[in-house]
């Protein structure tokens, strides 16, 4: 399966889903002009690798703000990998940053995947 690798800018940002290299990570910014249009590739790309998903999966977020779009989107992705047995998030966030934490603390409440939270 190829992997999705996006270079971030200051609107979007930087996503690698690479199953042979087990690496999983969106970091950066998401406030792109159209959020549907962005993440519709990494929608699909996780429909696609839900059907042959490596034993373990940990998807590591490190976003520094994403706007309301964004957070659907985000939640869309959430709910793709949910559904993935051997799945956990990481949701990092810079030290004392209460929105960032509290924003990962809120999509843990509405997904059953464990979440594990990490300052930086």
């Amino acid at each position: 399966m190829k992997a999705i690798e996006i270079v971030g800018t200051e609107d979007t940002p930087t996503i690698l889903l690479d199953k042979e290299g087990n690496k999983f990570e969106l970091a950066g910014r998401s406030l792109p002009e159209d959020a549907a249009e962005f993440y519709h590739p990494v929608l699909q790309w996780l429909t696609e690798y839900a059907a042959n998903p490596n034993p373990v999966t940990e998807l590591n977020i490190k976003l520094e703000y994403f706007n309301t779009a964004s957070s659907k989107l985000l939640l869309d992705v959430l709910h793709k990998v949910e559904a993935l047995k051997g799945v956990k998030i990481i949701w990092y966030y810079f030290s004392g940053d209460d929105d960032m934490q509290e924003a990962g603390e809120e999509f843990a409440e509405l997904i059953e995947v464990p979440f594990e939270f990490k300052t930086y």
